[in-house]
């Protein structure tokens, strides 16, 4: 008897110690969630407690699993480079989903929002003001990846500077020029500029070299050594047939254009070189002058 009457003391004192220990574990948490980080305002107050901080991280993180699965779904049999501009997309809207779910979470725990966007209403103005040309970029990116005026690969010529494109990016586009220089074009560029894009129909592209004779010149042998000019360098296609229009009867010189075609354009000013070089050697051989602008000056001698 006594022994059984020592186990239930035993057992009863146990119980009592899992129950204080269970209150003080909880009380302990439940103290330390609804410690206030920040408080604000006497009517409607802002609160900001550890709580709202847990649950908030909380659906961030649970919002960053579902996104990566979603975005691996529909990037699995996507092309790479449709599954780049994808994904440049993605990162920048998951962003806007981040906000958007942090928002509906504080509504739904009790936090006033109302109050938050009320006191901080002109410095948003501000923010908003700060980012409207970075706004501008992204935007523009997102048209760029819709409506593909531009790919990597590319040559566009954009305020007189002419590049090929490396890289596009969803605030700015990086290109390089034939000087081998790195050119960072803000995407709201493509909005507010007239864009060339040189290779879009094609990587085939027509050039030309402008050259004046004097009067008097064989024309027709003019345009016969300007064909074989254009038809012996081996950087110009020979289909289409290289063509000699004659443009204009000048001042002082008689203007003629050679037409050609080229398979690379971003290098065009290599083959142009070489045709006036060849253009001056077989002139001189063959007796063909080049003018110069000439004038004569009178001076009268007033009289006395």
């Amino acid at each position: 008897m006594i022994q059984e009457e020592i186990k239930e003391q035993v057992g009863e004192i146990t119980e009592q110690v899992k129950e204080v220990i269970e209150k003080d574990v909880w009380g302990t948490i439940k103290h330390f969630l609804d410690y206030e980080i920040f408080h604000f305002g006497t009517k409607d107050p802002v609160i900001l407690t550890v709580r709202v901080v847990v649950l908030v991280l909380l659906s961030i993180v649970i919002a960053s699993i579902f996104l990566k699965f979603v975005r691996r779904i529909i990037t699995k049999k996507l092309a790479h480079q449709d599954k780049v501009k994808f994904e440049s997309v993605f990162s920048f809207a998951k962003y806007f989903i981040y906000i958007i779910i942090i928002f509906i979470t504080l509504d739904n725990i009790g936090f006033n929002i109302t109050a938050v966007f009320a006191a901080s209403a002109a410095l948003l103005v501000g923010v908003g003001l700060a980012l409207q040309t970075l706004i501008q970029d992204i935007i523009s990116g997102v048209f760029i990846f819709i409506d593909q005026t531009v790919h990597v690969g590319d040559i566009i010529e954009l305020d007189g500077k002419v590049g090929r494109v490396e890289e596009i990016k969803l605030r700015t586009t990086r290109a390089v020029t034939i000087d081998n220089k790195v050119l960072i074009i803000p995407n709201h560029k493509y909005l507010t500029s007239t864009l060339y894009n040189w290779t879009q129909n094609g990587s085939i592209t027509r050039e030309s070299v402008e050259i004046g004779v004097a009067y008097g010149s064989d024309v027709n042998l003019v345009k016969e050594l300007l064909i074989k000019i254009a038809m012996d360098n081996d950087k110009i296609l020979k289909t289409p047939e290289p063509l000699v229009l004659f443009t204009d009867f000048a001042d002082s010189s008689l203007n003629f254009k050679l037409v050609f075609t080229m398979n690379d354009s971003f290098q065009a000013g290599i083959p142009k070189s070489e045709i006036r070089f060849e253009i001056i050697r077989l002139f001189r051989e063959n007796n063909i002058n080049i003018p110069f602008p000439q004038r004569e000056v009178t001076i009268l001698k007033p009289k006395e």
